[in-house]
């Protein structure tokens, strides 16, 4: 038998570990800018064109490498970062597995630049696909300079798969603020398409924050600090009344690495237990210090997982910072133990004599005496029951003769007509109210046609409707028919007509990060069609002076957040979603809510303008309408 294993070439073996390393160009920035870190860099500068596809280059004032040092570090497995295995549990650094260059030559065309401050020439290496073009002295500043020019140039199948401008600029922009607010003490520039973005001067980690989110971090964030012996814990978290609508704004940070994790985002949510609606998230910048030693990174190709050896104390360590800053900046309930003695009740302590109450009553007082001192009513003469003389304190009887006047014509009338009557008069004693809520949601609902004049609705609890079908009976959920039904017509609406807007007496601020904002505007034009104005950009918020006539503010605020959802996950079709999430705005708002009493004409109109739709069974936010109860399962609850 012939011997069929052997070992790939270099530049094969590169490419797949390629792969791994760069998915996207987000990728290879990203490891760009943890080697300018790792060379001690204070200045970092980042330039892209067409998403990075065109070129990617990042400039630093590191130490830089020795003609040597640039020459090896486009080998596989070569680094500076470790050199045992027990290194891996001790790391400080950004990289350490000396993949990142290889794996980027590989399938781009680079040119390196570096030059150590003892040097007074610098050394030029051009790779294309692995294979060294030129390596030659040049004359550069200290430190490196690194270019990435078409990237997946000879892997046209990789570069097919790769998303739209935005959303590959939007990736490279995530990765950079996951760099920028870890190194608060570096200098960074970003310039796009020959646009600067970002100009961020050294500062503190607050600073840092307000002037990548402009979240104005004194108002809408308080602070959390723990110093234990497993874990440092600092950062900022979002108060109660700031949270939004989307996850965007959630960063964790271990050891100056950012992670994600759905258990440490776990411990975050409980500590907002019972503070926050079911459908919001805070923002928070969390950051932990830990011994190296104690958590594993060497477990994902981006390094963005890391495994602890105590999480669970970490998670309850985590939980109780929040909710401990929570109760401190008087952001939740919580009980004064500091509160000065000297202010408890006197009749509290042991030593006070505690006399018994006097309440003074005027047995002659009666409020329903004219001139009493209560309310000018008549003394109550002819209620059936006698009257009560205050004067006298005695009760004269009423006079019972010619009680049986009362049932005069009643003995023509069946029992069960004598029943009706009786419950008709209680009705219509006892119960005005509820007839008046009922003409009330009459009139509201005036824009119910006619329905069919043979059928019988019933309405249980006020909140749903009954029918009769062939199968056994129909169960219909009313808010939610109603829901669809608006939504049906107000979808329709909007295909048919052009939008109309509201201008706002007061500019609605809504804060976003600058590489939002810049994908807001690359649709914006879409955006402005169905009736929002947009003023522009400044301090992190985007300024809105008109919105959709059908939406409030509240509801323009989530729709925004939602759009950029929409925008950063490269949904196709924007203007179809966005109609989509107008009309549910819409619908939601405007459907009948739970309590209201329906008539027979309203309900019949409901239930065949719910069928007359394309999908009757599902809100359009696909929870269930309606559900039919069979003979079967009626039949077998009477077994």
């Amino acid at each position: 038998m012939e011997d069929i294993i052997q070992l790939l070439p270099d530049n094969v073996a590169n490419q797949i570990a390629a792969g791994e390393v760069v998915q996207r160009p987000a990728s290879a920035v990203k490891e760009l800018l943890e080697n300018s870190i790792d060379s001690g860099a204070t200045e970092i500068s980042l330039v892209i064109k067409d998403a990075g596809k065109t070129l990617m280059q990042v400039i630093d004032n590191g130490w830089g490498m020795s003609p040597t040092d640039a020459r090896m570090s486009f080998e596989r497995h070569a680094t500076s970062k470790i050199s045992r295995a027990e290194d891996l549990f001790n790391l400080h650094t950004k990289g350490f597995r000396g993949e990142a260059l290889a794996s980027i030559a590989a399938i781009a065309q680079v040119e390196l630049r570096t030059r150590p401050e003892s040097y007074d020439l610098g050394s030029c290496i051009k790779i294309e696909g692995s294979k060294i073009k030129s390596q030659d002295p040049c004359t550069t500043p200290k430190g490196t300079s690194i270019s990435i020019k078409n990237l997946f140039f000879n892997i046209p199948a990789r570069r097919n798969f790769l998303k739209s401008d935005k959303v590959e600029t939007k990736n490279i922009m995530d990765e950079f603020l996951h760099v920028a607010l870890a190194h608060p003490e570096i200098k960074f520039t970003v310039t796009n398409n020959n646009t600067t973005m970002y100009s961020l001067p050294k500062s503190n980690l607050k600073k840092r924050v307000d002037s990548l989110f402009g979240l104005k971090s004194k108002d809408k964030f308080f602070p959390i600090e723990e110093d234990t012996d497993i874990v440092t814990v600092q950062g900022f978290v979002a108060k109660p009344e700031f949270v939004k609508k989307r996850r965007g704004e959630q960063f964790f940070f271990v050891n100056n690495r950012f992670i994600r994790s759905s258990y440490l985002n776990h411990a975050v949510n409980a500590a907002f237990e019972g503070l926050l609606p079911s459908d919001s998230f805070p923002s928070y910048f969390i950051y932990l210090d830990i011994d190296p030693r104690s958590i594993d990174i060497n477990i994902h190709p981006t390094k963005t997982e890391i495994k602890f050896d105590d999480e669970s104390s970490i998670y309850s360590i985590l939980r109780s910072t929040i909710k401990h800053s929570l109760g401190q900046f008087n952001l939740m309930p919580s009980l004064d133990f500091t509160m000065d003695a000297s202010l408890d009740d006197e009749m509290m302590k042991p030593s006070s004599n505690i006399s018994q109450p006097v309440v003074d009553l005027d047995p002659n007082y009666n409020p329903f005496e004219v001139g009493s001192g209560g309310s000018d009513f008549p003394t109550k003469s002819n209620s059936g029951g006698g009257t009560y003389n205050s004067s006298s304190n005695n009760y004269k009887k009423k006079d019972t003769s010619g009680w049986d006047a009362l049932y005069s014509g009643l003995e023509n009338l069946s029992p069960e007509d004598s029943f009706i009557t009786s419950v008709s008069n209680n009705i219509n004693g006892d119960n005005v109210w509820e007839r008046e809520t009922e003409q009330q949601t009459l009139n509201d609902n005036e824009e119910f046609s006619t329905g069919n004049k043979g059928e019988t609705y019933f309405q249980l609890h006020r909140k749903y409707i009954l029918c009769h079908v062939k199968s056994g009976a129909l169960l219909i959920d009313q808010n939610r028919a109603h829901e669809r039904i608006l939504y049906d017509e107000i979808y329709k609406g909007f295909e048919s007509s052009e939008f109309t807007s509201q201008q706002l007496l007061f500019p609605l601020e809504i804060g976003m990060s600058e590489s939002d904002w810049a994908i807001l505007q690359q649709a914006m034009t879409s955006i402005e069609s169905i009736g929002f104005v947009f003023q522009g950009y400044s301090n992190g918020e985007a300024i809105i002076t008109g919105i959709p006539s059908e939406l409030t503010e509240t509801q323009s605020n989530d729709m925004v957040e939602k759009l950029l959802d929409s925008l950063n996950n490269s949904e196709e079709n924007l203007v179809e979603n966005m109609l989509n999430m107008l009309s549910t705005s819409y619908a939601k708002s405007k459907a009948m809510k739970y309590g209201k009493v329906l008539t027979q004409e309203e309900m019949s109109n409901i239930f065949h303008q719910l069928f007359a739709g394309d999908n009757p069974n599902y809100t359009p936010t696909g929870k269930v309408i309606s559900n039919i109860i069979s003979l079967e399962d009626i039949e077998g609850s009477f077994a």
